[in-house]
């Protein structure tokens, strides 16, 4: 992308989603870092993302006391130092602008940067005062406008999500608070602290109960709990306030060497610590997926409604996992038209092409699709590949009885033509037919590549023949009728053994076939378990990452003296283990998840079986 783009437009005091903004993201099949920028107004947050894109212009500075950026832009560019990896940068509108008059979507956009981005990046200028904190009004409404479960998606009570704060912290991205224009020391009571320390100086907890403290206490005590993971750069002012306006147009050399220091810091901390994107269930966001999440996340503001995580997981995995459905066939059916051209071919050649084009689809959905739980999609995957392949199978069939049918023709032929001459009706007759006939069914099997029905035709033949052959037996003046009845029993014996070679020609085919099946059903297994314990894995980091915080939080709260909201916080932390412990249960829980799959052989099974009743029935 080589320019910022709108994503979501703040018009008349309502969001939409830009359609090319989102067809962007829909064609982006890479993996997301999303790092977005939220604060008040004309306060260079433009400067920070667009040094993070490592360019110098691209989203709107201005040098104005108007706000240039509205609504929310994206620019998309390749991750420096995640391999395979987008950079989706949001710039958003800034907050408490003037000219707008009613401020009801600042909270809304707020949210939405949240939602959005694995690292969210609050721009403030001056010092870390209690207006600036304050500014950060909306960090204690975001329970009233993000819930995290479906079943708390209808209630604005915040008691009705189990395991409070921790919930959002698991879904909740990594905080980075920077500050523009900063002019004083680095101190504490006389002695030097860290950016961070100074940071988290500034959120410490007021002690006492009168409105006062509590009113204090509400935003930072919401920053705490939402944003464990915190981060703090403190920048210098860039230039002289003369050279301020024209700070885009402006050479790195010619900026403060200070600032230059703290900003190249700043982007090599975003760039090594922002996480890949991911949702609710530790799955890893796609561009498209993202795209999803930006369409579902704004209808339902639009609608007036609480933008729900688990509700918009769901839908875009509706979305994926159908997609993913659709990719796999293609996969499947692309691969099977190499074989397809080359019918009819014997049953080793079509079964190698059939696994081999069923693992490739089966590695592109595990690939795409997630939270495919109870394997439903999965298991129409495997429904479609079966009818597909059943298709093909008679397909195959057609054209082997076609060929065979067309071979048996033209080699019996010249005998049809004797057998018109009368040839075969004299004395003698019936030994040149048997000579000629077992002539012609030697270069029938001499034939290579007749396909899977090669012996059926031909048993079909000769039993179509049989009454030919009685009558020039029958003719035949030559022999006694003791020796005719005994070449009559041996041509009976000769259409019994073609119709056993027949029979166990049908019987190979349905073996291959159910062990093409039974192959075919253990690799889904083996990829739905692999892929289910890596999602089980990443769920498990994400849910002691958010334990880990919570249990540090409520240990800096003992340590400061808040013994009632560290006790608050405790019971928090035992809801928390509660609400995830099934999610936890290892190999158990796995088992339940992927013994649901167990079905898919008999599904394919079933499906190729009434495939072939269905060629019998129109047979017959």
């Amino acid at each position: 992308m080589d320019s910022p783009m709108c994503l979501v437009e703040n018009a008349d005091g309502e969001l939409h989603v830009v359609p090319g903004a989102i067809k962007y993201l829909m064609g982006l099949n890479q993996q997301v870092v999303v790092v977005a920028v939220v604060g008040l107004y004309r306060t260079g947050k433009s400067y920070l993302m667009n040094k993070l894109a490592g360019k110098r212009k691209g989203f709107a500075l201005g040098a104005t006391i108007q706000s240039k950026t509205k609504g929310i832009w994206m620019w998309c560019v390749p991750h420096p130092e995640k391999r395979d990896h987008t950079l989706v940068l949001l710039d958003t509108e800034g907050l408490g602008d003037v000219e707008k008059g009613d401020s009801k979507n600042d909270a809304w956009i707020f949210s939405l940067a949240i939602l959005l981005s694995s690292t969210l990046v609050y721009n403030s200028r001056g010092t870390i005062d209690n207006q600036a904190v304050e500014n950060l009004q909306y960090v204690s409404e975001l329970t009233e406008r993000i819930k995290v479960n479906s079943s708390s998606a209808a209630s604005s009570s915040h008691d009705d999500e189990e395991g409070g704060d921790a919930q959002f912290v698991q879904f909740f991205p990594n905080f980075v608070w920077a500050i523009r224009d900063f002019t004083l020391l680095l101190e504490i009571d006389g002695r030097n602290v860290t950016e961070d320390e100074y940071l988290e100086h500034s959120l410490e907890l007021r002690k006492g109960g009168g409105k006062k403290s509590l009113m204090y206490n509400l935003p930072r005590e919401c920053i705490r709990n939402y944003f464990p993971s915190r981060k703090c750069f403190v920048f210098p002012t860039p230039t002289t306030p003369a050279n301020m306006p024209h700070l885009d147009s402006m050479d790195e050399a010619d900026l403060c060497g200070s600032f230059r220091k703290v900003a190249d810091t700043f982007c090599r901390f975003i760039f090594q610590e922002s996480r890949t994107k991911t949702v609710k269930g530790g799955h890893k966001v796609t561009g498209r997926m993202l795209g999803h999440l930006v369409n579902t996340y704004v209808e339902t503001i639009a609608k007036g409604s609480v933008p729900c995580l688990e509700n918009a997981v769901l839908a875009m995995a509706q979305i994926e996992n159908q997609a993913a459905v659709d990719d796999g066939l293609g996969v499947y059916q692309r691969g099977m038209e190499e074989v397809k051209v080359l019918f009819p071919v014997d049953m080793g050649q079509i079964s190698a092409h059939h696994l081999r084009s069923d693992h490739q689809a089966t590695q592109l959905f595990m690939k795409r699709s997630f939270k495919d739980e109870n394997g439903n999609f999965l298991k129409a995957l495997v429904v479609a590949i079966a009818k597909h392949y059943a298709d093909l199978l008679i397909q195959n069939e057609d054209a082997s009885e076609k060929k065979c049918a067309a071979l048996l023709e033209k080699l019996s032929a010249p005998m049809a033509q004797k057998t018109k001459e009368g040839i075969y009706t004299t004395p003698g007759g019936y030994e040149l037919y048997c000579n000629h006939h077992d002539n012609m069914v030697a270069q029938y099997r001499a034939e290579p590549i007749k396909g899977v029905r090669a012996e059926e035709i031909l048993e079909q033949f000769l039993r179509e023949k049989s009454l030919e052959k009685n009558s020039v037996l029958q003719a035949d003046k030559k022999l006694t009728e003791n020796e005719k009845k005994i070449h009559e029993e041996k041509a009976r014996s000769a259409v019994l053994e073609q119709e056993k070679k027949a029979a166990e020609e049908k019987r190979a085919e349905m073996e291959r076939t159910m062990e093409d099946d039974r192959r075919s059903k253990d690799e889904k297994l083996k990829q739905m378990e692999e892929k289910m314990k890596e999602e089980m894995k990443q769920q498990e980091q994400d849910f002691h990452r958010a334990l880990e915080c919570k249990m540090q939080e409520q240990k800096d709260l003992l340590e400061k003296g808040h013994k009632e909201k560290a006790d608050l916080m405790r019971q928090e932390i035992e809801e928390f283990k509660k609400s995830n412990t099934p999610e936890m249960e290892g190999d158990g829980f796995l088992e339940s998840k992927v013994m649901p799959v167990l079905r898919f052989g008999l599904d394919a099974a079933n499906t190729f079986f009434q495939y072939k009743l269905m060629k019998v029935a129109f047979m017959k």
